[in-house]
């Protein structure tokens, strides 16, 4: 059961009030899902269709604090590495560094957004049941409307991926990369 019309929300979803973004597409991460080379085939082919519609993209980095002012529960060595080089930014993507798995705990996404006129928000990367669930989630709450680009969003965790479409879906749009880029290109 859905608790919202996605035919409604679909008329919201345009190139001109769209931001792209690549949640922690970092190498460790890259490299410990699985689905890797359909997952970037399909970031890929979402990337350059919102380079081609002048959509903004922005890529998330995991940026832990300095050791000692980790939460305790988190106090051990992870280096999730640079931002993959197959999907690298470009000039004019913007880079933001996180610390929380929300995309608006700590930054100033949100001020970014508000600024440029931005109201929908396009998620894609890894991973789908942690850090892309909880900035969706987020993303609803402070009334942005979120989409999951289900063919460019992965884990590790391949049951936990597909719990957390499944959740996703009965609360904001869940589409293929087709239906997203058809979207942007009729608007």
């Amino acid at each position: 059961m859905s608790f919202f019309n996605p035919d409604e929300i679909k008329k919201f979803v345009r190139k001109n009030n769209t931001v792209l973004v690549v949640w922690d597409v970092q190498d460790a991460l890259v490299n410990s899902i699985f689905n890797k080379e359909e997952f970037l085939s399909k970031l890929k082919e979402l990337i350059d269709a919102a380079r081609r519609n002048d959509i903004p993209i922005v890529y998330t980095m995991i940026t832990p604090y300095p050791e000692r002012f980790q939460p305790p529960y988190m106090r051990r060595s992870f280096n999730p590495g640079d931002i993959y080089k197959e999907v690298y930014p470009k000039e004019g993507d913007v880079i933001l560094r996180k610390n929380t798995p929300s995309i608006f705990v700590g930054t100033n996404f949100e001020l970014m957004l508000r600024n440029a006129g931005i109201n929908t928000i396009v998620f894609t990367g890894i991973a789908t049941d942690i850090g892309i669930e909880t900035s969706a989630r987020h993303a609803q709450a402070l009334g942005f409307i979120p989409v999951i680009a289900k063919e460019a969003v992965s884990s590790y965790d391949k049951q936990a991926h597909e719990r957390s479409l499944a959740n996703m879906q009965r609360l904001m749009l869940v589409l293929s990369n087709r239906e997203i880029i058809e979207l942007w290109e009729k608007s």
